[in-house]
């Protein structure tokens, strides 16, 4: 009987340590939701292993089948042109499949909400609460588009606004975004990092959430995350599974 493909989760990778834990974290809670399932990390850039490293020492020890899914919330530059580059230089003998990124998807949303409940929010709050979405922010047109996608989706959930903010490349700041909602009339801001580990770009999100009541904490290993990272592995496997059934 094959076995299932190896998971490669990609990660970016930074400077700052603390990206590199949460990345770990939640890698160890996809192993405990998938027992059996051999699950690797590689950095693209700053972390070890390195994601071309790990592509070499599986096809060292005889492994064929690979899933590799970009640890990224948007579809922008990572998920389009670095990730495949490393992919098309991994050694031939690998079969490989890229799985699609994590964002959008409801658990998510849900994964958002354990944040803001988590920092002292609660579901009676929602209504008189207006929340700042804030990302990263990206020049990718389409993964604003789905930024902005997702706020009004989470908006129709009960909240009495939310609005997307970014932390680079696009406008508003998070800083905007809280005073926007302010004078739009919210009783309370909350600001929901949608990003998945600390770093850079979330210090500079919690630094624009000053004027905010509530900030939450990044992603990071929330079960929702962990289940959205397998059920993206599941959707890139299944057409090697159909092939060998076919």
């Amino acid at each position: 009987m094959r076995s299932e493909p190896v998971l490669l989760v990609i990660a970016h990778g930074s400077r700052d340590p603390r990206h590199a834990a949460t990345v770990h974290a939640l890698v160890e809670r996809v192993r405990s939701l998938r027992p059996g399932l051999r699950v690797e990390t590689g950095f693209l850039d700053f972390n070890v292993p390195s994601a071309p490293g790990v592509l070499e020492s599986l096809a060292a020890e005889g492994v064929r089948d690979v899933v590799a899914l970009p640890l990224l919330l948007t579809r922008a530059f990572h998920a389009k042109a670095d990730i495949p580059a490393v992919l098309r230089d991994a050694p031939a003998r690998l079969r490989i499949r890229q799985a699609d990124v994590l964002g959008p998807s409801p658990l998510l949303l849900s994964a958002l909400e354990r944040r803001l409940y988590e920092a002292g929010l609660t579901p009676a709050d929602k209504a008189s609460t207006g929340v700042v979405l804030a990302s990263a922010g990206s020049s990718d047109p389409e993964a604003i588009a789905v930024i902005a996608s997702l706020a009004r989706d989470w908006w129709r959930t009960g909240w009495c606004a939310v609005m997307p903010a970014f932390a680079s490349a696009s406008l508003p700041r998070t800083e905007d975004a809280v005073r926007d909602l302010r004078a739009l009339g919210s009783a309370r801001v909350a600001v929901a990092p949608y990003v998945l580990a600390p770093g850079f770009l979330p210090d500079r999100i919690a630094r624009g959430a000053a004027g905010a009541d509530v900030l939450a904490d990044v992603l990071g290993a929330a079960p929702e995350v962990a289940r959205v990272l397998l059920a993206r592995y599941d959707a890139a496997r299944r057409p090697a599974v159909a092939a060998l059934g076919a």
